[in-house]
């Protein structure tokens, strides 16, 4: 969770546009960030693919009121409705956006890396397929949400320290130095029209993925930590692992319960 998702983007800057508080171009920006182009693929009445500005006013002429984001992991289908083809390639792709609406929908992402090597840039489709409207799996609120935030960060700090994880080795660092300065140049982590309390809980979800995602290492929750210097022992990477991953799920579903708050506010009329 050391970077912000391309859901979540989406999902916020096109809220923005559907509410009328930012132009095409700049949701386009944002939703983009620094990737070369998005595209959306199988939109209702639309032949091909098509690009995102266009995507996202179609989206509006089928009458989306509002983008929710998905999380899911194996075992922890977070955000998601259903139907089970739309469920699987989420879950493959490790995030979603569902259009609320009268014609309920989801986009999955499928990224490639084209380009010689030195020069490569990324593009990605955004596919389209029906979904069920249904309640989204185990999304908490924005106060639910918040107060197990604040119960996630005092146990990642516990467990960090108690597992001499925290800022071990140069790599860990590093990771910490990247991410601090990310949050510096990013200080707006949500679109227009969001509650300032969305925006708390996104910054905060972040830091606490922050700390897990550098307690794990680079290869996550599977990896064994040791480029960070952390624990090297079979039984300290299962003491880390069983430790941690509550923390990493309750800072998703926090992540998750912020980009989703507009259309929370929206169904609160």
């Amino acid at each position: 969770m050391l970077t912000e998702p391309r859901s979540g983007r989406l999902a916020a800057w096109g809220n923005a546009l559907l509410a009328g508080l930012v132009s095409p171009d700049d949701a386009v920006h944002h939703a983009v960030g620094d990737d070369t182009r998005h595209r959306i693929e199988g939109l209702p009445g639309e032949p091909g693919p098509v690009g995102l500005s266009l995507g996202l006013g179609r989206l509006r002429a089928l009458g989306a009121a509002g983008l929710r984001i998905a999380l899911p992991v194996p075992g922890h289908p977070l955000g998601l409705s259903g139907p089970a083809e739309f469920n699987a390639r989420a879950l493959e792709a490790g995030e979603a956006v569902i259009a609320i609406g009268p014609q309920a929908l989801g986009l999955v992402p499928a990224v490639t890396t084209v380009g010689p090597e030195g020069d490569e840039h990324v593009e990605v489709v955004w596919h389209c397929i029906p979904v069920r409207d249904a309640p989204p799996a185990d999304v908490p609120s924005l106060g639910e949400a918040e107060r197990e935030l604040a119960e996630a960060l005092r146990e990642a700090t516990e467990v960090l320290a108690r597992l001499d994880l925290a800022g071990a080795g140069p790599a860990a660092e590093a990771a910490l130095d990247a991410y601090r300065a990310r949050a510096e140049e990013n200080r707006e982590v949500l679109a227009p029209g969001y509650p300032p309390r969305a925006a708390r809980v996104l910054a905060l979800a972040q830091r606490v993925g922050a700390l897990v995602a550098i307690a794990f290492g680079e290869h996550g929750p599977d990896g064994d930590g040791r480029e960070h210097g952390a624990a090297v022992s079979a039984s300290q990477i299962a003491a880390r692992a069983e430790a941690l991953r509550p923390v990493e799920r309750t800072a998703r579903r926090a992540q998750v319960a912020a980009y989703n708050a507009y259309v929370e506010a929206s169904d609160r009329g």
